[in-house]
């Protein structure tokens, strides 16, 4: 039954999860903890920051599969991203920007042979869909790490039962807390560097005759670490479960998620030598403002006024004012979730979802850039107004999505067999365009009938459908288990509207017009296939292989470029996974090896080119063909006796070697992947002197890596160190044990380094300095 224990199933814990997180004891109400009575006479290693030994090192599963802990995710500094909850994790290079990493154009997850886009993501058996920040479902919009019960993460071969056309193998599944049975709630405030306020309420109802909900509002505002602009984040979410028996509950859950944020600008290696704070700026630089000749004021028949000039700003950093270049989103979802058995072995789970997507993006084009756009579309004819100077550069973004999830779970003798469906409707909306502003300056209200030039107006659909069956088998007095499984994907893809710039104009003639362009990507056998065996009480051996297919990556990106009339339909990506694993439980550590292999044909690469009108990045798609993977994962924890259970120390070492197999363009075979670094480790210790106060070090330690695939731009390698102190519970001075107070450090050593890469460029963005921030929480 998949919801017995759903939070916090078999699962390898990352033994670095202390590095980041401790748990705090005054909200131990909330915690969903594993432990159970007879946890002390197991032989494993114990401790407030250890899990269960079946979490710990993932026993019973026959892929490599890690988990973040709810206790480790209570003592998470509060308020960051969902991707940084990965960061700990083996095998995970996540790069954000920010302490909190929550500037949405700054993320990047690579695992293996995979990046952020081809990792499938799922919250409470919702397919989260694909990762983008314009219009796709990014994860860290829908959580907030205090309602969080656990997040379980497969690098390589995830289950066949995940919902997601995004997948290549790689699946984060995110689950919520229950509501509790008492009624109580939380109140915790923040404070921290950049001006850091953040406040989280949280109201329970208890159990009212089968009954029980929770509603909590968290509160974020922030000032950029680097230059001018602000952070604005207000995160909802309520639950609500009502029992009818033992055998049947309803639950429905609600998140909404209103962020406004301003950007902050990428750049060479030699612009941040120069200023490693070099940012946006804060006011119109001087000596923008000039009389362009060929502007003119228009009267109100639209005949042109030529008394006047309208000045225009002309100068080549008249767009770097950090007004113009904002990011809004607005996103809602909603589910509804039933688990009943239909028979007494039978089990049914139904999860209906509906997703609200809203929001736009400005950055700022220079007059000249646009007077060219807009002279060849006034000369086809467009209704279109002469540039006033600097323009409003408005991309909205929109849509819905909604779906169906149906789950059944069937035991019978030695077996265990999972059957279902997923079928969804993604609706995505896009536009752009180029708007004047009143006397074409930067800070300018924006004229909203005064189209300076037209880019994108299209609708793009996603219809998905997903069928799969898995069979669990028990053999050998249930010293071995098989899993044998086959998924079954399909995807209509279509685009209708305007593409691009082809679509309004070519050289000044009609262009092609709004199109109707798409394709079907679809494979119906993906088997899988894994075994775990026992060797004894303490230590296993576990293998699998997957094959997983997935919408080819950026679809859109790939359908909206008008560069002919009809699109080539790419092919969809697919990758095989290979995994070989040890792990062992002894009474003062334990620890668990995977060895994995992966090929992947049909790849999209992301790659970048610099927009003139920006100075920005701006991504594209490149078929590279085929790359391959291989390496090991190791994690492990060790507490010496000697410490007497109040000293534990936590590691793990990734090492991957993945590489292109057919070269592609000016990037010959054999050339490592971008952005992946061959060694990640992460090491940290934890001490636990008393029952109130836990205290941490960590380090993590990310390798060189290329951001090209041609092995040009070269990034170094750098170690980041965080620590934090947690007070609270239990204490000899009678403070209240319902209050606590954690601090946390990140960047402990104020390290400078390039941290995260455009990929196919040399623009990058840096990592952030040391950060500070504390937390008063009180829970009744």
């Amino acid at each position: 039954m998949k919801t017995i224990n759903k939070y916090f199933r078999p699962s390898l814990i990352s033994v670095s999860i202390a590095t980041l997180f401790a748990a705090n004891p005054a909200l131990s109400q909330e915690s969903d903890t594993t432990q159970s009575a007879e946890a002390e006479e197991k032989i494993q290693v114990v401790g407030r920051r250890i899990s269960e030994t079946e979490i710990a090192i993932g026993t019973g599963e026959v892929t490599n599969t890690l988990a973040v802990t709810r206790d480790a995710l209570l003592s998470a500094p509060a308020g960051i991203s969902g991707l940084k909850m990965l960061e700990s994790l083996p095998g995970f290079n996540v790069q954000t920007d920010g302490a909190l990493g929550l500037y949405e154009f700054g993320n990047s997850v690579n695992v293996r042979a995979f990046n952020l886009s081809q990792i499938g993501f799922v919250l409470n058996g919702v397919p989260m869909g694909r990762s983008d920040a314009f219009g796709g479902s990014p994860i860290f919009r829908y959580v907030d790490n205090e309602n969080l019960a656990s997040v379980v993460a497969s690098p390589g071969a995830g289950d066949v039962s995940a919902p997601s056309y995004s997948s290549l193998g790689p699946i984060a599944s995110y689950y919520s807390v229950d509501p509790s049975d008492k009624m109580g709630g939380l109140v915790s405030m923040t404070i921290g560097d950049d001006n850091l306020q953040r406040s989280f309420v949280k109201l329970e109802t208890g159990d009212i005759n089968g009954f029980k909900a929770f509603i909590s509002r968290s509160k974020t505002d922030s000032d950029l670490w680097r230059g001018p602009g602000t952070i604005d984040r207000e995160h909802i979410e309520g639950k609500a479960i009502y029992t009818f028996d033992q055998g049947t509950t309803l639950e429905f859950s609600y998140v909404a998620n209103d962020f406004f944020d301003y950007d902050s600008p990428s750049g060479t290696a030699a612009t941040f030598e120069a200023d490693y704070y070099y940012s946006y700026s804060d006011s119109i630089p001087e000596g923008c403002i000039s009389a362009d000749p060929g502007v003119y004021d228009f009267n109100q028949d639209g005949t042109i006024d030529d008394s006047d000039f309208t000045p225009v700003f002309t100068g080549s950093n008249c767009t770097s004012y950090y007004e113009d270049r904002i990011n809004v989103r607005d996103d809602k979802l909603y589910s509804l979730q039933l688990n009943t058995y239909l028979t007494d072995n039978l089990m049914f789970t139904g999860t209906a979802y509906l997703e609200d997507k809203d929001g736009y993006g400005v950055s700022p084009d220079s007059y000249s850039n646009t007077l060219g756009i807009y002279t060849d579309q006034a000369a086809a004819g467009l209704d279109v107004v002469h540039p006033r100077g600097v323009q409003y550069g408005l991309s909205s973004v929109g849509g819905e999505r909604k779906g169906f999830v149906a789950d059944f779970s069937l035991e019978f003798e030695n077996n265990h067999i999972e059957f279902g469906a997923w079928l969804e409707e993604d609706t995505y909306n896009r536009t752009q365009q180029r708007l004047n502003k009143t006397a074409g300056s930067a800070d300018g209200d924006v004229i909203w009938d005064e189209v300076a030039y037209y880019r994108r107006d299209y609708t793009s659909v996603r219809d998905t459908t997903q069928l799969y069956i898995k069979d669990t088998i028990s053999l050998m007095d249930d010293d071995l288990k098989l899993e044998v499984g086959l998924k079954s994907l399909s995807v209509d893809y279509s685009l209708d509207g305007y593409r691009d710039y082809n679509d309004y104009e070519i050289d000044g003639e009609a262009g092609y017009g709004p199109q109707s362009v798409g394709g079907e990507f679809s494979n119906h056998f993906l088997p899988s296939i894994g075994a775990v065996y026992a060797l004894n009480n303490n230590d296993q051996l576990f293998a699998s292989y997957s094959r997983n297919f997935a919408l080819p990556s950026g679809t859109d990106d790939i359908y909206d470029n008008a560069i002919s009339f009809e699109a080539d339909t790419p092919e969809g990506e697919e990758a095989d996974n290979f995994e070989l694993g040890y792990r062992t439980n002894q009474e003062s550590f334990n620890a668990a090896l995977a060895l994995f292999y992966t090929r992947f044909d049909n790849r999209l690469f992301a790659s970048n080119v610099i927009n003139p009108a920006t100075g920005q990045p701006e991504g594209f798609y490149i078929n590279g063909g085929a790359s391959e993977a291989y390496g090991f994962e190791l994690s492990g924890v060790y507490q010496p006796e000697a410490f007497d259970k109040e000293l534990y120390f936590n590691a793990n070492i990734s090492y991957k070697n993945a590489t292109l197999v057919d070269g592609f363009g000016s990037n010959p075979a054999g050339s490592r992947l971008a952005d992946s670094p061959e060694w990640l480790v992460t090491a940290g210790i934890t001490y636990e002197p008393t029952e109130w106060i836990v205290a941490n070090v960590s380090a993590k330690y990310t390798g060189s890596r290329y951001t090209d695939y041609a092995e040009t731009y070269s990034m170094e390698s750098f170690t980041l160190v965080s620590a934090y102190l947690d007070l609270g519970g239990i204490n000899p001075f009678g403070m209240p044990e319902n209050v606590s107070l954690r601090f946390n450090v990140d960047n402990l050593f104020d390290e400078e380094v390039l941290s995260f890469a455009f990929i196919g460029s040399a623009f990058y963005r840096p990592l952030n300095p040391r950060n500070f921030q504390a937390s008063l929480t009180v829970a009744f």
